[in-house]
């Protein structure tokens, strides 16, 4: 019984070919095709919503859709205003709302019905790390251009000075962990569902792929909000006079 369910088990796994994408070539680079197509959907997704929210924007009684994002809006400008104030960096909530609505899209987008042609894109490490990169990339970039580089290399490099090697890791890590935090939970929950799929049973694989999903969605939300309050985060660190 043990042989015959672990023979089950390695046909089920050789059927998921982990990180495994279809190539194309644009402008002269070699991409992953589906996160490319995902992430554009993702994008046009979001601006759909957003020139739809626009078009029935009201000064009286709130849709839902008006209603959730003036929330989030509402939420995040106070995460800002305690971390940072809203006038040090005016461009941190639009950032870190626009961040949060992608991630969100990018993680849920998975979810529609086109027979596996769209993926999570952000379940692709390259996303991540491109997104985690440039959140890290503008972070510095400000704490620069708002103490100047010897002012913001000296909160680095201050007493106690054996703390500077270890300070340098955790900028490394930085990225790193924005990264693959957001990858590895939507890259897990793809390879969950997909396993369930394979499940020779319907009557349980069935109930138990819904399941995963709603759960896995609900990891998608977390993580597209755990990203977003970092950044504010990140950006409070850079412009604080006390340094990091």
């Amino acid at each position: 019984m043990i042989g015959t369910l672990s023979s089950a088990a390695v046909g089920v796994l050789t059927e998921i070919h982990v990180g495994e994408h279809p190539r194309a070539t644009l402008f002269g680079i070699e991409v992953n095709r589906d996160t490319v197509i995902s992430t554009v959907v993702a994008g046009a997704i979001l601006i759909g919503i957003g020139l739809y929210m626009v078009a029935r924007i009201t000064d009286g009684v709130p849709g839902k859709l008006q209603l959730a994002f003036e929330g989030l809006v509402k939420y995040i400008e106070d995460l800002v205003e305690e971390a940072m104030g809203i006038k040090t960096a005016p461009f941190v909530v639009p950032l870190a709302v626009t961040l949060f609505a992608f991630i969100l899209i990018a993680n849920w987008v998975e979810i529609v019905p086109t027979h596996e042609k769209l993926i999570s894109p952000t379940s692709d490490i390259n996303l991540t790390a491109a997104m985690a990169i440039f959140v890290l990339g503008w972070v510095h970039a400000l704490g620069i251009k708002r103490k100047g580089l010897f002012g913001y290399a000296k909160s680095f490099m201050g007493a106690p000075y054996w703390l500077i090697p270890f300070r340098a890791i955790e900028e490394v890590a930085k990225p790193l962990s924005l990264a693959l935090r957001l990858f590895g939970n939507l890259f897990a929950g793809g390879l969950m569902i997909a396993l369930i799929g394979l499940l020779p049973w319907s009557f349980i694989s069935v109930p138990l792929n819904a399941g995963w999903k709603l759960f896995d969605m609900f990891i998608g939300l977390i993580q597209a909000l755990i990203f977003s309050l970092l950044t504010v985060v990140y950006f409070s660190a850079a412009v604080s006079e006390e340094g990091h």
